[in-house]
């Protein structure tokens, strides 16, 4: 979305609500709201409004008085406040989304407080996001929602519909991805869609989650949670990082995913086509994030430019993205 604001206004980011993470996981208990997290990110990367309500937005507090909120994201209880002022969920991001002036949309993809749950490899189960991509477990069977018959948003299927670009990540594969694409009405909008589906992959494997995985593995897992249909294309990077970057993540168990021709064989037969371009930033260093994991990261400019190329040599005008 930061790389395609530059192209256009008409973007809709489709946001997971199953986050259980400190911050969030804090508000979700105490205030029995779906989760703000992502949603409060998504609005700060198209906030066009005041810097300073921006970097509000994003502010985390710091205190060794009060363990419940050292860490808590102020956009987290802003958007919990305004859904208790507003008694619904979208009317607050709605409300969030007027007050940052951002370009475009942001719809939760559900409004069901609900949480991730997986079934292991080894027959166990776990609860919540936060187990869910927890590492030293077995490996992640499948996934799915807690509470059945959890409905998609109002506007968030007719986004889809309407879109001539559907894009599908980057982002933690079970945790982020499909974890959207396990609302029903979701995965069908986007398999049965006019709009051309792109995935962007993955540039490392993800500990946790995607252990031992490879490219092709990526695209195999997201064109099953969409039914088994529907995706066009994925879109690799093909501009190798600095050597001591790829050193850096692999020592944390952050592979990174070459695009072979065995892999590249392995997409096209899973019949998804597989669009290679620079995508990643190559510029900046390790990032020491708060309670999450650094990766090889895609440059946004770098991916948009990829993603409407692809829309432009379908269509000669660009109507919406999504």
């Amino acid at each position: 979305m930061a790389g395609l604001r530059r192209h256009t206004d008409q973007i809709t980011g489709l946001i997971a609500v199953t986050d259980s993470g400190r911050s969030t996981g804090k508000v979700r208990i105490a205030l029995d709201v779906p989760a703000p997290g992502d949603i409060r990110s998504a609005l700060t990367v198209l906030a066009e409004g005041d810097p300073a309500l921006i970097k509000l937005f994003s502010h985390r507090f710091e205190t060794e008085k009060s363990e419940e909120l050292n860490g808590m994201a102020f956009g987290n209880l802003f958007l919990a406040a305004l859904t208790q002022q507003e008694g619904s969920f979208l009317r607050a991001v709605e409300e969030a989304s007027r007050l940052l002036r951002i370009r475009g949309r942001v719809i939760p993809v559900t409004l069901y407080n609900t949480h991730l749950c997986a079934k292991l490899a080894d027959g166990s189960v776990v609860e919540e996001e936060v187990n869910v991509r927890a590492m030293g477990k077995a490996p992640i069977e499948r996934i799915y929602l807690k509470d059945d018959d959890v409905h998609a948003t109002d506007g968030s299927v007719d986004a889809i519909e309407q879109a001539d670009l559907i894009t599908i990540g980057p982002g933690s594969l079970f945790t982020t991805v499909c974890a959207c694409l396990l609302v029903p009405e979701i995965a069908r909008a986007i398999a049965n869609a006019k709009g051309r589906v792109v995935y962007v992959a993955n540039t490392t494997r993800q500990p946790g989650q995607t252990d031992g995985y490879g490219i092709a593995d990526h695209v195999r897992v997201v064109r099953d949670y969409l039914g088994g249909s529907g995706l066009d294309d994925v879109l690799i990077n093909d501009d190798p990082p600095p050597d001591h970057l790829v050193r850096h993540y692999a020592e944390r168990g952050l592979t990174y995913l070459d695009p072979t021709d065995d892999e590249l064989a392995k997409i096209q037969d899973l019949g998804v086509r597989a669009v290679l371009s620079p995508v990643i930033d190559k510029w900046t260093g390790p990032r020491d994030l708060w309670s999450k994991e650094d990766t090889i990261r895609h440059d946004p400019a770098r991916v948009a430019d990829a993603l409407v190329k692809l829309v432009q040599d379908r269509r000669p005008q660009l109507r919406a993205l999504s």
